[in-house]
């Protein structure tokens, strides 16, 4: 049963669509996933029809079992609502793939991947969560989907905002709301959604708006968007910042038949006219002005510990273009991240609690180092380098489990473990035991 005081509200916003919003939230909710480019098709047998305005986008007739596809532990696809993918759009028009760009409420991360993916070799992503539940789950996705140009954080927005002062050519902010558009996805939504909620909401949107608001560059663009319908959380929100923090409102090129509609400021997915959950999207583009350009200065350098020149041969090794790539080691593991932005991510791990940068390389285990699981991930591991198995699905399973592998005859040493030709991580065979070396707090837990 919908609130009545959303009823009341959606009949003044909508009119007489309203009818017809009230009956989509009645509706099953759509399924849709986003494709990675580690593969060029699916591993399940479903009808797909294509996203229109992301062209890696396809809905789903049916949801399968993603728990029982090796391919969604392997970043291959993000299961992610079909309406949020409508920031591709924004970017294609607003945001160069050289761009450094903030998402500023990240997790669980498929918006970030989105980001990570369009920016490419050449533009940086720093990824920030405030939860710390969430911000793990955050970073857990950011290393499935393999690309290296993503550094995650943990911190409030206004440490952004304090030390990163004009950095970012762009600023995400896919901000905490009261979540009418999950209305048909999450009954506890509606259990939760309350006018008082919605105050609340504004309230902390502009908050945290507000705060981080120096760290995007004059003339940079804010990427503003709920999962709620009201206009508190959504126009009203747009005319302030355009009014009190000063940006521009920004029109978006969209095509009439997706049926989103343009409102006073930004545009709205309804599910009774567009296939996918409620969601609402706004680009401004914050005034111009002369400014100081961001520097990454500061006399406290990141911790580290020397890297040996045959330990750095070695791990250089494992990547196909080693040269791209800055190396840190810090106590027993080695990362790598993008050589073009080093001094910023340097300045970054001086200055913020940085759960990940780039992707974990090697771990120091007795003498010698292995390679990490996070390099299975990335899109810049060397496969050649490692020898390599193929795995029926049970076995690929049984591997996501951590169960030790019932595979007769094994070659000794460290294998990669492959499902449909894509990596899923590594194994160790040392003769009385093959040790799996998934990461213990992403196996699957039940089937």
């Amino acid at each position: 049963m919908l609130p009545v005081e959303f009823i009341d509200m959606m009949q003044q916003q909508l009119g007489a669509q309203a009818p017809n919003l009230f009956h989509a939230l009645e509706q099953e909710p759509v399924t849709s996933i986003r494709l990675n480019d580690k593969i060029d098709e699916l591993s399940f047998d479903a009808d797909i029809d294509e996203v229109p305005w992301h062209y890696e986008g396809y809905y789903l007739s049916e949801r399968p079992q993603f728990t029982l596809d090796p391919l969604f532990h392997a970043g291959c696809y993000y299961v992610q609502e079909a309406s949020s993918m409508l920031i591709q759009r924004a970017l294609e028009q607003y945001v160069s793939e050289q761009s450094i760009v903030l998402d500023l409420c990240a997790a669980p991360g498929g918006k970030s991947t989105l980001i990570s993916q369009y920016l490419g070799a050449q533009g940086l992503l720093v990824a920030n969560e405030v939860v710390r539940q969430r911000v793990f789950i955050l970073s857990e996705n950011i290393q499935k989907w393999g690309n290296g140009n993503t550094v995650v954080t943990h911190n409030a927005p206004s440490l952004f905002g304090q030390v990163m002062r004009n950095a970012f050519d762009c600023m995400l902010v896919d901000a905490p709301c009261s979540g009418e558009g999950m209305f048909r996805k999450d009954e506890q939504a509606i259990a939760d959604w309350s006018m008082r909620t919605v105050r609340t909401c504004v309230e902390r949107q502009r908050s945290i708006l507000s705060d981080a608001w120096d760290a995007l560059k004059p003339g940079g663009i804010l990427i503003y968007s709920t999962c709620t319908f009201n206009r508190h959380e959504n126009e009203e929100n747009a005319l302030w910042i355009a009014e009190e923090l000063g940006a521009d409102i920004l029109s978006i090129s969209m095509d009439p038949e997706w049926g989103i509609t343009e409102s006073i400021a930004g545009y709205h997915c309804y599910p009774h006219l567009v296939r996918g959950e409620g969601f609402y999207l706004c680009a401004l583009r914050k005034h111009k002005k002369d400014f100081a350009p961001f520097r990454p200065r500061t006399s406290k350098k990141p911790n580290s510990t020397p890297i040996t020149a045959d330990d750095r041969e070695l791990v250089r090794s494992w990547l196909c273009q080693p040269d791209e790539w800055a190396l840190r080691q810090l106590d027993r593991f080695i990362t790598a991240y993008p050589m073009r932005h080093k001094d910023l991510i340097d300045y970054m791990n001086t200055q913020f609690l940085c759960i990940s940068t780039g992707f974990g390389l090697a771990e120091e285990r007795g003498k010698h180092f292995a390679p990490q699981h996070s390099l299975a991930m990335s899109k810049a591991a060397r496969l050649e380098a490692f020898a390599q198995l193929e795995l029926s699905l049970d076995n690929a399973l049984a591997f996501l489990r951590t169960e030790a592998l019932p595979i007769p005859n094994l070659p000794l040493g460290l294998l990669m473990v492959t499902y449909h030709g894509v990596p899923l991580g590594f194994v160790k065979n040392v003769g009385s035991r093959c040790n799996n070396l998934y990461p213990n707090e992403w196996r699957i837990r039940n089937l």
